[in-house]
């Protein structure tokens, strides 16, 4: 089977495994892109435990982009202390500025619209298309590498920007047109809870079957 043949073969028992034992977090089970972009962000090199209380306060704070827009540079700066890297929260109020006084409150709702925004990368111009807008396109973040360097077999570098743009196709050939952002997030919940760096759960993983690595018996090897 090709890599691409595994990678899409994956979207139907991942989507019906993800439906039962899907995470239960706060920007979950919303197409508001405003949510869904905050919280994005928010968990950039940051863990999914520590961003929820942060994200509760903030969007009780700042419920809407036009009231991040318009919010003052400390109080933005206190809802962020202590999730680090705060050129990320300066970004978001320059972005929010750009949607809520050029784009009259309106999102981006393509990948390339997305990514004009400051602060927004490749992967959460993803997330935000497929979550909050249905567009079939891939997340492809550390999680998702791993997953697809493990079904697919692939051993090379996977920081490679080569190597990491041929995944970044194969995914987007991978993503089904009627969930994808479902498909996304079930990608990220099974990297982060079974196919993780180190001792794998592959008893548990729903895509065993289409797994290379572990039909090789050696999926921690990978990537």
């Amino acid at each position: 089977m090709e890599n691409q043949q595994r990678l899409a073969a994956m979207a139907e028992p991942l989507l019906a495994w993800y439906d039962i034992h899907k995470r239960s977090l706060p920007w979950r089970g919303t197409r508001d892109p405003y949510r869904v972009w905050v919280s994005e962000i928010m968990l950039q090199q940051t863990r999914v435990a520590a961003v929820v209380p942060y994200y509760q306060r903030w969007m009780e704070a700042l419920p809407t982009v036009e009231s991040l827009a318009a919010v003052d540079d400390e109080t933005l700066m206190k809802l962020w202390q202590g999730l680090g890297y705060y050129s990320r929260a300066r970004n978001l109020k320059r972005a929010a500025q750009i949607i809520a006084l050029d784009r009259g409150g309106r999102f981006p709702e393509d990948r390339d619209g997305l990514l004009a925004l400051p602060g927004v990368g490749r992967y959460t111009a993803g997330a935000v298309a497929s979550i909050a807008f249905g567009q079939p396109v891939p997340a492809v973040d550390g999680n998702v590498l791993r997953v697809a360097a493990r079904v697919a077999n692939v051993g090379e570098n996977i920081l490679d920007p080569k190597v990491k743009k041929s995944f970044e196709t194969w995914m987007e050939s991978a993503t089904p047109t009627d969930r994808p952002g479902e498909f996304n997030q079930a990608l990220m919940d099974l990297g982060s809870g079974i196919c993780t760096p180190r001792a794998p759960k592959c008893e548990k993983c729903p895509v065993k079957a289409f797994c290379a690595a572990r039909a090789e018996g050696d999926a921690e090897g990978y990537p």
